[in-house]
């Protein structure tokens, strides 16, 4: 089969392989909200969907197929900037606002959540914890060769028996002078098994968390990947052990103490998220809206019926609000005004609007929604673990509200 049949024809699984078919993604943006973007931020996302498009949708089915990360996507995602694109430009970084970040994570999970994975752990839980919490020299360390790709990192915070309440969290460090001792483990760390380097959170003797910097090499320290997900599967997946590894005192964060550390960090992913899955959604929608008009039954295409209208009617406004929604709150972030209640609810609410879609969009697709020809199941199976991870559906829904009653409902 010639180049150009692979991208002209529909996809086709062959041998084990799903050929490639053409990526025809058009957006949808039903209430004008392009009019509230700037014409860089309308550069940044035409980059981010034209790569997308060219390196990402021809391999994909095939990497889920696999259960592997495509390691060449990582040089492409530096290029186009989505490794701490709000990092300033002195520290490698692109220098650009926090709407241009979510712009780039909605292409990129448009694409696939576990690409949009492995790009926002690197700038929003491993960039962005070097460039708030450490100093001078650990961000010249590190952040140029992160914002290149030419380093990759993960976060190291979920343990075993500690997920939704990390402050119970059992890793650890003794001083021991010039350096520190960690032991522990965590577990559920995208990029794993690949990263060079781990932001490591961990209690001191006191009982404080503290961040550091765990590098691959160091005596002790390994990361075994984690098999059999039915999610997720075209990004990396492990764990970090932490065996009596020593850790210069150097690789210590020096500007923060506690849980507002890790739990920084993990505002900044999940706004990214928040943007990240309006592309997914919008992917389900658009391959069932195409689909509806050329699948015939009963003399006519289904997108002529009523439920099928209906379900797509619902669809574009549950993304439309969720595009408005993201656009406000990257304003406020911008602003430096959002807060963490908000980016909860933001996350909330759209991660589980795109897991509806991609639902109501595989019945669309009957049993063809199934099948590697459509993205549908793989963005229904991503979305399952989206919804739980960095802040369970029902946590964010607590958090909600105990700032609208004041009543902590957690304890």
């Amino acid at each position: 089969m010639g180049i150009l049949s692979i991208f002209t024809c529909p996809m086709q699984y062959i041998s084990g392989i799903y050929m490639a078919k053409a990526d025809n993604f058009q957006y949808h943006d039903y209430y004008q909200v392009d009019d509230l973007l700037t014409e860089e931020h309308k550069l940044v996302r035409e980059t981010a969907r034209a790569w997308v498009k060219k390196e990402v949708s021809p391999i994909v089915e095939n990497a889920c197929q696999k259960a592997e990360f495509p390691k060449q996507w990582i040089k492409g995602l530096a290029e186009i900037g989505a490794f701490g694109p709000y990092i300033p430009v002195e520290y490698g970084g692109a220098g650009l606002d926090q709407i241009s970040y979510g712009l780039i994570m909605m292409e990129l999970e448009r694409g696939d959540s576990g690409l949009r994975s492995t790009a926002s752990v690197q700038s929003s839980l491993v960039m962005y914890p070097i460039f708030t919490y450490g100093n001078e020299e650990q961000k010249k360390k590190y952040l140029p060769k992160l914002a290149k790709g030419e380093m990759m990192g993960c976060f190291g915070l979920t343990e075993p028996d500690h997920g939704s309440n990390p402050n119970g969290m059992l890793t650890n460090f003794k001083d021991k002078g010039d350096h520190v001792i960690l032991n522990g483990a965590k577990m559920w760390i995208s990029n794993s098994p690949f990263a060079d380097i781990a932001v490591v959170w961990a209690k001191n003797e006191e009982g404080e968390i503290q961040g550091m910097v765990v590098e691959r090499g160091m005596k002790g320290f390994t990361t075994p990947e984690t098999h059999g997900k039915w999610s997720l599967r075209a990004s990396a997946t492990g764990e970090l052990v932490f065996d009596n590894v020593k850790v210069p005192k150097e690789n210590i964060f020096p500007k923060v103490k506690g849980l507002k550390g890790p739990l920084g960090c993990l505002n900044s992913a999940r706004f990214g998220i928040a943007w990240g899955t309006i592309g997914a959604a919008l992917d389900c929608y658009d391959s069932a809206l195409r689909y509806s008009k050329e699948r015939i039954q009963f003399g006519k295409p289904i997108a002529g019926f009523q439920l099928t209208q209906k379900k797509l009617a619902e669809m574009i406004t549950e993304i439309t609000k969720a595009q408005l929604l993201c656009w406000r709150l990257g304003v406020l972030k911008n602003e430096n005004r959002a807060t963490p209640q908000q980016i909860s609810m933001a996350k909330r609410n759209n991660v589980n609007m795109a897991l509806q879609i991609a639902r109501e969009a595989r019945q669309i697709h009957g049993a063809m929604g199934i099948t590697g020809e459509y993205p549908i199941m793989r963005h229904m199976m991503n979305l399952e673990s989206v919804i739980t991870y960095e802040g369970t559906h029902d946590i964010h829904l607590l958090i909600t509200g105990y700032d609208v009653t004041g009543i902590n409902a957690f304890e």
